[in-house]
């Protein structure tokens, strides 16, 4: 029965997902994503949905109002603390605790983005023909495929800035 529901509602959600995506600035994958999660727990605890095709639309339209939100709560920091002249160690400890966590996010990001970002990020300071010539991709992508990449570093990374927020 499950395994038919999510079969069925796919393509509709595929098509839900890219037509609202745009307008929230996400990807269509991370919010089609997001959506199967909210059918996952919904089928968990209620079962099926009476209407699906109905839960689904409203499930996409509820996900786009709450990655609005949280587009527009996030703000940018004035400064970053560890840029302070007067380092002490509580501040070293905390920038290279900011470094790793970049780190593996970065490592984590799917397809070439992880390698990509690296390049980015090496201590070799690597020109963009330097890179494209790593990746084998030409020189003119470089940019387009670098904010695609940190559009999903960002959003990859807004969950645990938000959950450190929280804690003070």
């Amino acid at each position: 029965m499950t395994h038919d529901l999510l079969t069925t509602l796919r393509p509709l959600l595929t098509a839900e997902a890219s037509a609202e995506a745009h307008a929230t600035g996400t990807e269509p994958g991370d919010l089609e994503q997001a959506v199967w999660l909210r059918l996952l727990e919904h089928l968990a605890t209620d079962g099926p949905p009476h209407d699906p095709h109905g839960w689904l639309r409203r499930a996409v339209r509820a996900e786009v109002r709450r990655t609005r939100r949280t587009t527009r709560r996030e703000q940018p920091y004035d400064s970053d603390p560890a840029d302070d002249l007067d380092r002490g160690p509580e501040q070293l400890a905390l920038a290279a605790a900011r470094h790793r966590a970049l780190r593996e996010a970065v490592h984590r990001l799917p397809g070439r983005c992880s390698r990509l970002l690296q390049a980015l990020l090496s201590p070799r300071d690597l020109t963009y023909r330097e890179i494209a010539g790593e990746l084998g991709i030409s020189q003119g992508s470089l940019g387009p495929e670098r904010s695609r990449c940190l559009g999903c570093l960002r959003r990859l990374l807004a969950p645990e800035v938000a959950a450190r927020e929280l804690r003070g």
